[in-house]
């Protein structure tokens, strides 16, 4: 019974106050939202965790780009400090990503179980 009387205050709660001729319109595009905002909150999460990988990649093929042995000593030393330096900047950059990620699930859940007011 909770599973049929819940579906039902679910789609209803999708269109609440609109004419009855435009809840299958509602209906749809509510779904629609329901499944982007997970998939849009999951490629926002994956590019910038890959956007940090790529950086330091690049830094590290300065290293090969640079003929001479001597050079390519130095910029190693060079690269090896720069990739320290924005892998300090990636930790920051994961926390706050996280804590953003938390923050829109949980608008994004509150929303999609909550009742509107």
């Amino acid at each position: 019974v909770a599973v049929v009387m819940g579906t039902g205050h679910y789609i209803k709660n999708f269109v609440p106050l609109v004419p009855f001729w435009l809840w299958p319109l509602m209906f749809l595009l509510e779904m629609i939202g329901a499944l982007v905002k997970p998939f849009s909150l999951c490629m926002r999460l994956f590019a910038n965790m890959i956007a940090g990988h790529l950086v330091l990649a690049s830094f590290l093929t300065l290293i090969f780009l640079v003929t001479s042995y001597e050079a390519r000593g130095a910029m190693g030393v060079l690269v090896v400090l720069g990739c320290a330096a924005f892998s300090i900047l990636e930790v920051f950059v994961a926390f706050l990503q996280a804590y953003i990620f938390t923050f829109l699930a949980t608008l994004f859940i509150a929303s999609a179980v909550a009742p509107e007011h």
